[in-house]
């Protein structure tokens, strides 16, 4: 964009520092007394660098380092960075689940901007659920911004195989109950599986969210495959930093960028990466905040058409490296460049087709060829029946053939701590043919939808072979795992949807063709057994789990607060 629409005295931050009054006084003081001059900030950009570092969220580890280099750009471009930390989401660390915690650093964010002297935003995140609540708080209030990724781990390696945290981790984990590895083979692979700072390697929801972030157009291009230590990622953060001081003069905001095309794009990225399952709720929340239209049954129409062509665990069986020196992004959204809306306009100021034109694939095995795509089935489906009337999701690239139209009797746990005193039961009823039914772990019942849905096979089912089951719940799965799992059913059981109903023994049938789940039992008698349903007691009694199981809206719709999710409403602060 060529047009400068901004001028100093038109900046937002200029509200603060630019009047000469008591308050205008004020402000600049309190910047004076940390030894910067007065024209180093007032009539200049000014940047909230929100950076969600911190010692538990290893995957942001480095972050802090490349908030310097962030300020580096912020500073050459004309600008005065002022960094902000934000609440941390380290996926492995935090309890009960980070989606408990996505919307609180979504409130954060947006306040961080509306409450200081900001005019632009870089948003530092990358682990699971860092990444939509950042997008989520920015697009709120409309102020420019850019997203950094943290960016993938090196591949994981381990004797002589390729190892993708997660994937190999839920892998080896079978085996270990299995008995096929031993405990010294286990203590090694936790040794070996994460060689650097940076996000899960394998395409799980880090790289799936970042990868979308990057289509949508909010990312440097490029930006979401350079690895977390590769020196490519501090020039790249360095390069934001420039960027987001011009774009602040061209008052290029996320509703000029975040649009159904934009949101388009990111959708058609999704199917072709074989991303993750948790990208469907996070594209639900993004949208609704800015407006834009992004249903369910959108993304499984655009899934029918477009073809995995990223041959990366779990579906595949390559890691975010290899992506990156395949090409990465822009290579892949070259093969689907036809299905793109290509004049959306991104962070750069240029359009989708300007920012992929002349992108290249180096690797045909990792990025595949359009006429060889990784296998027959689509990224994500979307599924309805009396199980799931507003929607249930299934990942079919990753699940087993065999499974994709099955009728099996129901082994129902009531909750996460049922299935894991039970699974391993040897009196448990259980065979390779058995349905595994998890309730009370949806966004309420969790509290907050854990990743319980990918439900570890029974360990005498393990030891005869089975390394697969149909599993279904009303919770969320993993990005980095793979199986024939059915997830986000809605309405969730703990408020009383069709799911709280289903019991031990019965069949459930699921056909994926026909993008449908069933319990095959008569009407009267669910509706018997509906009427005998008790709500369960609330989880929390004060604090945040409180206004979290007040508000929070089910899987289809996001899983965002009822209060938050739509556009505008933000009121600025008066500084008078």
């Amino acid at each position: 964009m060529s047009e400068t629409k901004k001028t100093p005295e038109t900046l937002r931050s200029f509200r603060w520092y630019g009047t000469e009054n008591m308050r205008g006084f004020a402000h600049r003081q309190r910047f004076l007394q940390m030894g910067f001059r007065r024209q180093d900030f007032v009539g200049r950009p000014v940047i909230g660098i929100i950076n969600t570092w911190s010692e538990m969220s290893t995957c942001h580890y480095h972050l802090r380092e490349r908030a310097d280099e962030v300020r580096r750009g912020v500073w050459k471009a004309g600008g005065f960075p002022v960094e902000l930390p934000a609440l941390s989401l380290g996926e492995v660390m935090v309890k009960p689940t980070t989606m408990f915690y996505r919307n609180m650093l979504a409130m954060e964010t947006e306040e961080l901007l509306r409450s200081h002297p900001l005019d632009g935003a870089i948003l530092m995140g990358g682990c699971d659920k860092t990444t939509p609540a950042l997008l989520m708080g920015a697009f709120t209030m409309d102020m420019p911004c850019i997203f950094v990724p943290a960016g993938p781990m090196l591949n994981g390696k381990w004797r002589d195989e390729t190892i993708g945290v997660g994937t190999h981790t839920k892998k080896y984990w079978d085996e270990l109950r299995a008995g096929t590895i031993t405990g010294d083979d286990w203590r090694e692979l936790e040794a070996s599986m994460t060689r650097s700072n940076g996000t899960c390697c394998t395409m799980g929801t880090a790289s799936t969210m970042t990868s979308i972030v990057e289509a949508l157009g909010f990312s440097i291009p490029g930006a979401a495959s350079i690895p977390a230590v590769d020196s490519a990622h501090p020039r790249m953060a360095t390069d934001a930093g420039e960027r987001i001081v011009e774009m602040v003069w061209e008052d290029l905001k996320p509703s000029k960028i975040a649009t159904s095309d934009a949101f388009h794009n990111a959708i058609v990225t999704y199917a072709a990466l074989g991303g993750s399952t948790n990208a469907t709720v996070h594209l639900i929340a993004m949208a609704r905040r800015i407006g834009a239209d992004v249903s369910l049954d959108q993304m499984d129409k655009i899934a029918r058409e477009v073809p995995v062509l990223t041959n990366l665990m779990p579906s595949g069986k390559y890691l975010m490296e290899d992506f990156h020196y395949a090409g990465g992004l822009n290579a892949l959204l070259g093969r689907v460049s036809d299905m793109l809306r290509l004049d959306a306009l991104t962070i750069t100021g240029k359009t989708m087709g300007e920012n992929i034109e002349g992108a290249k694939v180096y690797n045909d095995d990792v990025i595949l060829p359009r006429d060889k795509p990784l296998n027959d089935r689509p990224t994500v489906a979307v599924l309805h029946g009396n199980i799931c009337p507003d929607g249930a999701i299934i990942k079919p690239s990753a699940a087993s053939p065999e499974l994709l139209q099955h009728t099996g009797p129901a082994v129902v746990f009531d909750d996460y701590n049922d299935l894991y005193a039970r699974i391993d039961d040897d009196d448990l009823d259980v065979d390779e043919n058995s349905v595994l039914v998890l309730l009370n772990a949806g966004p309420i019942g969790g509290p907050g939808m854990a990743e319980w849905g990918d439900q570890q096979i029974p360990k005498k089912l393990l030891a005869k072979g089975v390394r697969d089951m149909l599993r279904i719940s009303d919770a969320r799965m993993s990005g980095t795992r793979d199986g024939t799992v059915i997830l986000h059913i809605a309405p969730e059981s703990a408020i009383g949807g069709p799911l709280s109903s289903v019991r031990t023994g019965d069949m459930i049938e699921f056909d994926f063709a026909n993008r449908s789940l069933n319990v095959l039992v008569d009407e009267a008698e669910l509706e018997r057994r509906r009427a005998q349903w008790v709500a369960p007691e609330p989880l929390y009694k004060r604090g945040y789990g409180v206004v979290f199981a007040e508000h929070v809206n089910q899987a289809n719709k996001g899983v965002d607060f009822d209060f938050l999710a739509a556009p505008g409403g933000v009121i600025e602060p008066d500084i008078n």
